[in-house]
């Protein structure tokens, strides 16, 4: 009994290792195939990460020569404004270096001119003087002289009253005496007798 039941357990056995490599390069094939996937998804996963690299460096290529252009363009326009600001300054200053030299000059044209009215002015008033003195010295003179004809009309006045006076007191003297000589005849022929 012992004899017979050994190959049937030998046959067990040898069932037992074909089962064990049956599942075994089952579970290689799954391996496999797992290692397969993997692989493949690691490659999937690696044309995913060199994509999004190239879209990630793409973009920022696109964004650094966005930055670039727009570095330029912020360059060049404060380059614009500096260039524009200079051309204002220097446009100021010849403006009020313009503006400085006209009000020099309306002042120098108004000094003159102050300096003329203050000339003709000085002018003016020396003439007013020169004729206001002259017409003194002709008023003065006129004065004298009418002063003097006065004087002379006062002493010729005097004079001819004077006359008048004597030549009255002496035709009086003379009236006196032709009445005196008249009263004495009246008297001399009232004495006379009458004739018969």
């Amino acid at each position: 009994m012992t004899q017979a039941a050994m190959p049937a357990s030998g046959q067990k056995g040898e069932q037992d290792a074909e089962a064990a490599l049956t599942l075994a390069r089952t579970e290689v094939r799954d391996l496999q195939r797992t290692v397969s996937a993997l692989r493949e998804a690691l490659e999937a996963a690696h044309a995913e990460a060199r994509a999004a690299v190239t879209q990630a460096e793409s973009a920022a290529a696109g964004e650094i020569a966005q930055l670039k252009a727009t570095a330029v363009a912020l360059r060049e326009e404060l380059e614009a404004r500096r260039i524009e600001r200079e051309t204002a300054l220097q446009k100021a200053h010849a403006d009020s270096a313009q503006e400085m030299a006209q009000l020099k000059a309306t002042a120098a044209a108004l000094r003159e001119e102050l300096e003329q009215s203050a000339a003709q002015a000085r002018v003016a008033v020396t003439r007013a003087h020169t004729a206001a003195q002259g017409e003194i010295g002709q008023l003065r003179n006129t004065a004298a002289s009418l002063r003097e004809a006065l004087e002379r009309a006062a002493a010729e006045g005097e004079a001819a009253v004077q006359r008048a006076a004597r030549e009255l007191s002496a035709e009086n003297a003379q009236l006196r005496d032709t009445v005196k000589a008249l009263r004495d005849q009246l008297e001399a022929a009232g004495r006379r007798p009458a004739r018969s």
